[in-house]
Protein backbone atom coordinates (compact mmCIF):
# COMPACT_ATOMS: atom_id res chain seq x y z
CA UNK A 1 0.00 0.00 0.00
CA UNK A 2 1.19 3.54 -0.79
CA UNK A 3 2.72 5.56 1.83
CA UNK A 4 0.46 8.31 2.08
CA UNK A 5 3.93 10.54 3.28
CA UNK A 6 5.63 9.75 -0.28
CA UNK A 7 2.02 10.75 -1.58
CA UNK A 8 2.48 14.16 -0.30
CA UNK A 9 6.13 14.50 -1.35
CA UNK A 10 5.42 13.54 -4.48
CA UNK A 11 2.74 15.84 -4.74
CA UNK A 12 5.30 18.89 -3.46
CA UNK A 13 7.81 17.86 -6.13
CA UNK A 14 5.26 19.45 -8.71
CA UNK A 15 5.51 23.11 -8.67
CA UNK A 16 2.41 25.21 -8.89
CA UNK A 17 3.53 27.94 -12.10
CA UNK A 18 1.77 30.33 -10.10
CA UNK A 19 3.43 30.19 -6.14
CA UNK A 20 6.55 28.54 -7.67
CA UNK A 21 5.60 26.16 -4.67
CA UNK A 22 5.02 22.45 -4.58
CA UNK A 23 1.39 21.50 -4.81
CA UNK A 24 0.55 20.52 -1.54
CA UNK A 25 2.46 24.13 -0.20
CA UNK A 26 0.31 25.79 -2.45
CA UNK A 27 -2.89 24.96 -1.00
CA UNK A 28 -4.18 23.14 -4.48
CA UNK A 29 -4.80 19.85 -3.57
CA UNK A 30 -8.26 19.19 -1.70
CA UNK A 31 -9.93 15.72 -0.62
CA UNK A 32 -6.55 13.53 -1.15
CA UNK A 33 -8.18 10.17 -0.59
CA UNK A 34 -4.84 7.28 -0.16
CA UNK A 35 -6.19 4.03 -0.39
CA UNK A 36 -4.88 0.80 -0.90
CA UNK A 37 -3.55 1.33 -4.56
CA UNK A 38 -4.88 4.46 -5.11
CA UNK A 39 -4.72 7.62 -5.13
CA UNK A 40 -7.17 10.59 -6.37
CA UNK A 41 -7.78 14.66 -5.16
CA UNK A 42 -8.74 17.53 -6.79
CA UNK A 43 -6.20 19.86 -8.04
CA UNK A 44 -8.43 23.57 -7.46
CA UNK A 45 -6.87 26.36 -9.11
CA UNK A 46 -8.26 30.39 -9.87
CA UNK A 47 -10.82 30.50 -12.32
CA UNK A 48 -9.71 30.74 -15.99
CA UNK A 49 -5.93 29.09 -15.16
CA UNK A 50 -7.46 25.80 -16.39
CA UNK A 51 -5.60 25.71 -19.31
CA UNK A 52 -1.93 26.76 -17.58
CA UNK A 53 -2.54 23.96 -15.35
CA UNK A 54 -3.63 20.94 -17.52
CA UNK A 55 0.36 19.84 -18.11
CA UNK A 56 0.40 20.61 -13.96
CA UNK A 57 -2.52 18.06 -13.57
CA UNK A 58 -1.07 15.34 -15.96
CA UNK A 59 2.90 16.22 -14.08
CA UNK A 60 0.91 15.31 -11.08
CA UNK A 61 -0.72 11.72 -12.00
CA UNK A 62 2.63 10.82 -13.86
CA UNK A 63 4.50 11.68 -10.19
CA UNK A 64 1.52 9.20 -8.16
CA UNK A 65 1.97 6.56 -10.82
CA UNK A 66 5.77 6.39 -10.22
CA UNK A 67 5.33 5.59 -6.59
CA UNK A 68 5.53 1.89 -5.56
CA UNK A 69 2.36 0.23 -5.45
CA UNK A 70 0.21 2.62 -7.30
CA UNK A 71 -2.10 0.89 -9.26
CA UNK A 72 -5.31 3.85 -10.20
CA UNK A 73 -4.55 7.91 -9.82
CA UNK A 74 -7.55 10.10 -10.32
CA UNK A 75 -6.53 14.08 -10.53
CA UNK A 76 -9.88 16.29 -10.92
CA UNK A 77 -8.74 19.46 -12.76
CA UNK A 78 -11.31 22.05 -11.27
CA UNK A 79 -11.42 25.87 -11.14
CA UNK A 80 -12.87 27.82 -8.18
CA UNK A 81 -14.63 31.38 -8.91
CA UNK A 82 -12.59 33.81 -6.76
CA UNK A 83 -15.42 36.25 -6.15
CA UNK A 84 -19.14 36.04 -7.24
CA UNK A 85 -20.82 37.85 -9.43
CA UNK A 86 -22.45 41.09 -8.77
CA UNK A 87 -26.84 39.94 -8.96
CA UNK A 88 -28.03 41.27 -12.00
CA UNK A 89 -30.80 43.81 -12.16
CA UNK A 90 -33.96 41.96 -13.29
CA UNK A 91 -36.64 44.95 -12.72
CA UNK A 92 -38.34 45.67 -16.48
CA UNK A 93 -36.70 42.96 -17.77
CA UNK A 94 -38.41 40.36 -19.95
CA UNK A 95 -38.82 36.71 -18.57
CA UNK A 96 -36.67 35.89 -21.96
CA UNK A 97 -33.81 37.91 -20.63
CA UNK A 98 -33.95 36.75 -17.08
CA UNK A 99 -33.51 33.23 -17.73
CA UNK A 100 -31.02 33.99 -20.10
CA UNK A 101 -29.06 34.59 -16.54
CA UNK A 102 -30.10 31.19 -15.14
CA UNK A 103 -28.40 27.95 -15.09
CA UNK A 104 -29.91 25.41 -17.69
CA UNK A 105 -30.29 22.10 -16.60
CA UNK A 106 -27.75 19.56 -17.92
CA UNK A 107 -28.46 17.60 -20.39
CA UNK A 108 -27.63 14.13 -20.80
CA UNK A 109 -25.01 12.10 -22.79
CA UNK A 110 -25.93 8.48 -23.05
CA UNK A 111 -27.34 5.58 -21.08
CA UNK A 112 -24.36 2.98 -19.70
CA UNK A 113 -23.57 0.65 -22.01
CA UNK A 114 -25.75 -2.53 -21.87
CA UNK A 115 -28.60 -0.90 -19.64
CA UNK A 116 -32.05 -0.61 -20.92
CA UNK A 117 -33.18 1.35 -17.76
CA UNK A 118 -32.03 3.54 -15.54
CA UNK A 119 -34.46 4.52 -11.95
CA UNK A 120 -33.49 6.76 -9.12
CA UNK A 121 -34.59 6.21 -5.78
CA UNK A 122 -34.13 9.99 -3.71
CA UNK A 123 -35.17 11.82 -0.72
CA UNK A 124 -34.80 15.39 0.15
CA UNK A 125 -33.94 14.32 3.37
CA UNK A 126 -31.35 11.71 4.82
CA UNK A 127 -32.46 8.93 7.41
CA UNK A 128 -35.64 8.07 5.70
CA UNK A 129 -34.46 4.84 4.86
CA UNK A 130 -34.07 5.49 1.35
CA UNK A 131 -31.03 3.34 0.90
CA UNK A 132 -33.35 0.50 2.70
CA UNK A 133 -36.01 0.79 0.09
CA UNK A 134 -33.24 1.05 -2.80
CA UNK A 135 -31.89 -2.60 -1.99
CA UNK A 136 -34.68 -4.33 -1.03
CA UNK A 137 -36.53 -2.93 -4.43
CA UNK A 138 -33.74 -3.88 -6.73
CA UNK A 139 -34.22 -7.25 -5.21
CA UNK A 140 -38.32 -7.37 -5.47
CA UNK A 141 -37.76 -6.19 -9.48
CA UNK A 142 -35.28 -8.96 -9.54
CA UNK A 143 -37.63 -11.72 -8.05
CA UNK A 144 -39.64 -10.58 -11.48
CA UNK A 145 -37.12 -11.98 -13.38
CA UNK A 146 -35.21 -8.76 -14.46
CA UNK A 147 -31.84 -8.47 -14.52
CA UNK A 148 -31.25 -5.77 -12.28
CA UNK A 149 -28.23 -3.86 -10.96
CA UNK A 150 -27.39 -1.37 -8.17
CA UNK A 151 -25.32 1.77 -7.64
CA UNK A 152 -25.03 3.23 -4.65
CA UNK A 153 -24.43 6.72 -5.48
CA UNK A 154 -23.93 7.92 -1.78
CA UNK A 155 -20.21 8.53 -2.17
CA UNK A 156 -20.38 10.10 1.42
CA UNK A 157 -22.41 7.38 3.34
CA UNK A 158 -22.25 4.21 1.31
CA UNK A 159 -24.40 1.89 2.85
CA UNK A 160 -24.97 -0.82 -0.01
CA UNK A 161 -22.17 -3.27 0.58
CA UNK A 162 -23.10 -3.45 4.19
CA UNK A 163 -26.94 -4.23 3.33
CA UNK A 164 -25.95 -6.88 0.72
CA UNK A 165 -23.35 -8.18 2.72
CA UNK A 166 -20.42 -7.77 0.15
CA UNK A 167 -16.83 -6.62 0.77
CA UNK A 168 -13.72 -6.73 -1.03
CA UNK A 169 -12.99 -4.07 -4.16
CA UNK A 170 -14.03 -5.28 -7.65
CA UNK A 171 -11.96 -6.65 -10.21
CA UNK A 172 -11.24 -5.04 -13.13
CA UNK A 173 -11.34 -6.86 -16.47
CA UNK A 174 -10.30 -4.96 -20.21
CA UNK A 175 -10.77 -1.76 -18.43
CA UNK A 176 -14.05 -2.05 -16.62
CA UNK A 177 -14.96 -2.73 -12.95
CA UNK A 178 -16.57 -6.32 -12.95
CA UNK A 179 -19.79 -5.37 -10.25
CA UNK A 180 -20.62 -7.27 -7.27
CA UNK A 181 -23.07 -9.89 -7.26
CA UNK A 182 -25.77 -10.66 -4.32
CA UNK A 183 -28.91 -11.42 -4.33
CA UNK A 184 -29.82 -11.46 -7.97
CA UNK A 185 -28.04 -7.68 -8.31
CA UNK A 186 -25.06 -6.66 -9.51
CA UNK A 187 -23.86 -3.80 -7.31
CA UNK A 188 -21.24 -1.26 -7.38
CA UNK A 189 -20.65 1.52 -4.81
CA UNK A 190 -17.93 3.44 -3.28
CA UNK A 191 -17.86 1.76 -0.27
CA UNK A 192 -15.82 -1.24 -2.08
CA UNK A 193 -13.06 0.89 -3.26
CA UNK A 194 -12.38 2.15 -0.03
CA UNK A 195 -11.59 1.03 3.47
CA UNK A 196 -14.23 0.24 5.46
CA UNK A 197 -13.33 3.37 7.90
CA UNK A 198 -12.28 5.86 5.62
CA UNK A 199 -13.89 9.42 5.39
CA UNK A 200 -14.88 10.08 1.83
CA UNK A 201 -13.29 14.18 2.76
CA UNK A 202 -14.23 14.82 -1.18
CA UNK A 203 -15.36 18.50 -2.34
CA UNK A 204 -17.78 18.26 -5.50
CA UNK A 205 -16.03 17.53 -8.52
CA UNK A 206 -13.87 14.52 -6.57
CA UNK A 207 -17.60 13.11 -5.64
CA UNK A 208 -18.88 13.91 -9.09
CA UNK A 209 -15.98 11.78 -10.83
CA UNK A 210 -16.03 8.61 -8.21
CA UNK A 211 -20.01 8.57 -9.91
CA UNK A 212 -19.49 9.12 -13.43
CA UNK A 213 -16.66 5.97 -13.19
CA UNK A 214 -19.04 3.69 -11.01
CA UNK A 215 -21.64 4.71 -14.10
CA UNK A 216 -19.85 4.37 -16.85
CA UNK A 217 -17.21 2.15 -16.49
CA UNK A 218 -18.24 -0.83 -14.91
CA UNK A 219 -19.61 -4.05 -16.60
CA UNK A 220 -22.88 -4.23 -15.73
CA UNK A 221 -24.43 -6.09 -18.96
CA UNK A 222 -23.28 -6.93 -22.12
CA UNK A 223 -24.43 -7.37 -25.40
CA UNK A 224 -26.14 -10.78 -25.01
CA UNK A 225 -27.47 -10.42 -21.68
CA UNK A 226 -27.90 -6.68 -20.87
CA UNK A 227 -29.41 -4.84 -17.64
CA UNK A 228 -33.06 -4.31 -17.51
CA UNK A 229 -33.01 -1.68 -15.25
CA UNK A 230 -30.27 -0.04 -13.05
CA UNK A 231 -31.44 0.80 -9.83
CA UNK A 232 -29.41 4.18 -8.41
CA UNK A 233 -29.25 4.82 -4.77
CA UNK A 234 -28.91 8.78 -4.63
CA UNK A 235 -28.05 10.63 -1.54
CA UNK A 236 -29.93 13.07 0.61
CA UNK A 237 -30.46 16.57 -1.42
CA UNK A 238 -30.35 18.17 -4.50
CA UNK A 239 -26.48 18.63 -5.09
CA UNK A 240 -23.69 17.95 -6.93
CA UNK A 241 -23.94 13.64 -7.03
CA UNK A 242 -27.98 14.29 -8.55
CA UNK A 243 -26.92 17.12 -11.29
CA UNK A 244 -23.80 14.81 -12.29
CA UNK A 245 -25.84 11.86 -12.30
CA UNK A 246 -28.48 13.61 -14.68
CA UNK A 247 -26.31 15.04 -16.95
CA UNK A 248 -24.04 11.44 -17.74
CA UNK A 249 -27.51 9.63 -18.42
CA UNK A 250 -30.74 9.94 -19.19
CA UNK A 251 -32.80 8.60 -15.85
CA UNK A 252 -36.41 6.92 -17.23
CA UNK A 253 -37.97 7.72 -13.89
CA UNK A 254 -37.47 8.69 -10.07
CA UNK A 255 -39.11 7.25 -6.98
CA UNK A 256 -38.94 10.04 -4.15
CA UNK A 257 -38.85 8.14 -0.26
CA UNK A 258 -40.29 10.06 2.67
CA UNK A 259 -41.52 9.40 5.95
CA UNK A 260 -44.57 10.45 7.25
CA UNK A 261 -43.68 14.04 9.01
CA UNK A 262 -43.67 17.14 7.13
CA UNK A 263 -40.27 17.72 7.75
CA UNK A 264 -39.10 15.32 5.69
CA UNK A 265 -41.98 16.40 3.20
CA UNK A 266 -40.71 19.19 2.40
CA UNK A 267 -37.36 18.03 1.75
CA UNK A 268 -39.62 15.74 -0.58
CA UNK A 269 -40.75 18.30 -2.33
CA UNK A 270 -37.80 19.70 -3.00
CA UNK A 271 -36.51 17.11 -4.66
CA UNK A 272 -39.38 16.39 -7.03
CA UNK A 273 -38.60 20.45 -7.92
CA UNK A 274 -34.89 19.10 -8.83
CA UNK A 275 -36.43 16.38 -11.75
CA UNK A 276 -39.04 18.89 -12.72
CA UNK A 277 -36.74 21.25 -13.99
CA UNK A 278 -34.54 18.79 -15.57
CA UNK A 279 -37.10 16.84 -17.48
CA UNK A 280 -37.31 13.60 -15.16
CA UNK A 281 -40.84 12.40 -14.29
CA UNK A 282 -41.50 11.23 -10.89
CA UNK A 283 -42.95 7.99 -10.78
CA UNK A 284 -44.54 8.32 -7.36
CA UNK A 285 -44.04 8.61 -3.59
CA UNK A 286 -43.18 6.15 -1.34
CA UNK A 287 -43.91 6.37 2.53
CA UNK A 288 -41.18 4.70 4.52
CA UNK A 289 -41.47 4.11 8.72
CA UNK A 290 -45.26 4.61 8.51
CA UNK A 291 -46.97 3.78 11.73
CA UNK A 292 -47.59 4.75 15.59
CA UNK A 293 -44.06 6.59 15.66
CA UNK A 294 -43.99 8.85 12.97
CA UNK A 295 -47.44 8.61 11.81
CA UNK A 296 -49.26 7.85 8.79
CA UNK A 297 -50.73 9.16 5.29
CA UNK A 298 -48.72 12.05 4.99
CA UNK A 299 -46.75 11.06 1.92
CA UNK A 300 -50.19 9.72 0.40
CA UNK A 301 -51.37 13.03 1.02
CA UNK A 302 -48.57 14.77 -0.03
CA UNK A 303 -48.49 13.17 -3.50
CA UNK A 304 -51.70 14.06 -3.79
CA UNK A 305 -51.00 17.73 -3.88
CA UNK A 306 -48.15 17.21 -6.21
CA UNK A 307 -50.49 15.62 -8.92
CA UNK A 308 -47.92 12.53 -8.54
CA UNK A 309 -48.54 8.51 -7.88
CA UNK A 310 -48.50 7.19 -4.49
CA UNK A 311 -47.05 3.51 -5.11
CA UNK A 312 -47.39 2.49 -1.25
CA UNK A 313 -46.72 2.73 2.21
CA UNK A 314 -43.85 0.16 3.97
CA UNK A 315 -44.30 0.00 7.76
CA UNK A 316 -41.57 0.64 10.96
CA UNK A 317 -40.62 -2.87 10.98
CA UNK A 318 -37.51 -4.40 13.11
CA UNK A 319 -37.28 -7.16 9.92
CA UNK A 320 -36.00 -4.36 8.16
CA UNK A 321 -33.26 -2.80 10.12
CA UNK A 322 -32.36 -6.36 10.46
CA UNK A 323 -32.22 -7.51 7.36
CA UNK A 324 -29.57 -4.40 6.72
CA UNK A 325 -27.44 -5.00 9.15
CA UNK A 326 -27.02 -9.01 8.41
CA UNK A 327 -26.26 -8.34 4.74
CA UNK A 328 -29.38 -10.27 4.17
CA UNK A 329 -32.58 -7.96 2.04
CA UNK A 330 -35.85 -8.78 3.97
CA UNK A 331 -36.92 -9.97 0.30
CA UNK A 332 -34.91 -12.50 0.07
CA UNK A 333 -34.71 -13.46 3.67
CA UNK A 334 -38.06 -13.62 4.22
CA UNK A 335 -40.03 -13.61 0.81
CA UNK A 336 -43.09 -14.52 1.56
CA UNK A 337 -43.69 -11.94 4.68
CA UNK A 338 -45.55 -9.34 4.63
CA UNK A 339 -42.61 -6.59 4.09
CA UNK A 340 -41.74 -8.34 0.85
CA UNK A 341 -45.41 -8.46 -0.04
CA UNK A 342 -45.40 -5.06 0.04
CA UNK A 343 -42.43 -4.74 -2.17
CA UNK A 344 -42.90 -6.87 -4.55
CA UNK A 345 -46.34 -4.85 -4.90
CA UNK A 346 -44.02 -1.74 -5.82
CA UNK A 347 -41.89 -3.53 -8.21
CA UNK A 348 -45.17 -4.75 -10.33
CA UNK A 349 -46.07 -0.83 -10.03
CA UNK A 350 -42.78 0.68 -11.14
CA UNK A 351 -42.29 -2.37 -14.19
CA UNK A 352 -45.46 -1.09 -15.02
CA UNK A 353 -44.22 2.59 -15.47
CA UNK A 354 -41.14 1.63 -16.83
CA UNK A 355 -42.26 -1.08 -19.06
CA UNK A 356 -40.00 -3.74 -17.88
CA UNK A 357 -42.43 -6.28 -18.41
CA UNK A 358 -41.14 -7.29 -21.91
CA UNK A 359 -37.94 -7.96 -20.30
CA UNK A 360 -38.78 -10.64 -17.77
CA UNK A 361 -37.52 -13.80 -18.01
CA UNK A 362 -39.09 -17.07 -17.13
CA UNK A 363 -38.66 -17.58 -13.46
Amino acid sequence: MPDRAAVIAALDAVIDPRSGQGLMAAGLVQGLVVADDRAGFALEVPAGDTALYAPVRDAAEAALKAIPGMARVSVVLTAEAVATPPRRRTAGLSPQAVDQGRAKAPVPTDRPAHVRRVLAVASGKGGVGKSTVSVNLACALAARGLRVGLLDADVYGPSAPTMLGISGKPAYEDGAMVPHEAWGLKAMSVGLLMKADDAMIWRGPMASQAITQMLTQTRWGTEDEPLDVLVVDLPPGTGDVQLTLIQKTPLDGAVIVSTPQEVALADARRAKTLFDRVNVPTLGLIENMSGDVFGRGGAEAEAARLGVDFLGDLPLDAALREGADAGVPVVAGDPDGDIAGRFSGLAEALSKKLDLQGFQTQL
